[in-house]
């Protein structure tokens, strides 16, 4: 059995076909699904989603910084304490996309620590989102002192960035990078991470050019760590649901 530690099938490229969708993962063995969000106006059609194994994660995505304001994360506060099952995501900085101002990133930064109080006060993992701006999280997650741990999505960095990463409690999102052969650190970071710090995820609907990708990809990219590792396919699969299993243990057994 697999997770798909990211895939956004609440996105209109996937919900009008979403029993198609889970059904072609299911066959591939991927039978876990975690869904976050990327605005306010997401998040009801996330935590709707009520496929068996689906886990919700609500949030604001750095791109919509600019517009979020403090009643969003109010809202978010209370749709929390509402749905105590939920994660929260998809937060982080974005360094590249757009080429944000120093202003910009401000903002970002700011909304993103925000949302990182959230998530501690309701004792919640994180899914995170990161562009060139390892350092800074890293930064926001001391000065917020997070504890909750969750998953740094898409890892595209360094070895070196990686255990920066572990160190402040995260998983590592291996994913959709690694079926571009030229994806040189994604590649690297597979194969040498321990693995029992290495999650699997596709991002679908997004992330292959020309066609739309789907949660049934995990298994692709289980396989292609699988031999990047030198190990089974089953080994792998072994470790990194046990690696989600703990992640996910924050509703079961919760901190006193």
């Amino acid at each position: 059995m697999f997770t798909d530690t990211h895939c956004h099938l609440a996105d209109p490229a996937l919900l009008p076909q979403l029993p198609e969708v889970l059904a072609a993962a299911r066959a591939a063995n991927v039978c876990r699904f975690i869904v976050p969000a990327t605005c306010r106006a997401d998040w009801a059609a996330v935590l709707a989603l009520g496929a068996a194994n689906t886990h919700s994660a609500i949030g604001i995505h750095p791109w919509f910084a600019a517009e979020a304001g403090a009643d969003d994360l109010a809202a978010l506060s209370q749709l929390l304490t509402q749905h105590p099952q939920a994660l929260v995501g998809e937060i982080g900085l974005d360094f590249l996309h757009e080429r944000p101002s120093n202003e910009a990133r401000a903002r970002q930064i700011s909304l993103f620590e925000q949302q990182l109080r959230l998530a501690e006060q309701h004792r919640r993992p994180v899914i995170i989102h990161n562009l060139k701006a390892s350092a800074a999280i890293v930064a926001a997650v001391r000065t917020t002192r997070f504890s909750q741990g969750g998953i740094v999505h898409a890892f595209s960095g360094s070895l070196e960035e990686a255990q920066a990463f572990i160190r402040c409690g995260f998983k590592i999102g291996i994913g959709s990078l690694l079926l571009n052969p030229a994806a040189k650190k994604a590649r690297q970071a597979a194969a040498a991470l321990p693995l029992e710090h290495i999650v699997l995820e596709t991002d679908s609907p997004f992330m292959l050019k020309n066609e739309i990708n789907t949660p049934a990809n995990v298994r692709v990219i289980a396989e292609t760590v699988a031999g990047l590792r030198g190990i089974s396919v089953a080994a792998l699969s072994m470790q990194t649901e046990t690696n989600v299993a703990q992640l996910l243990a924050f509703h079961t057994n919760p901190k006193k």
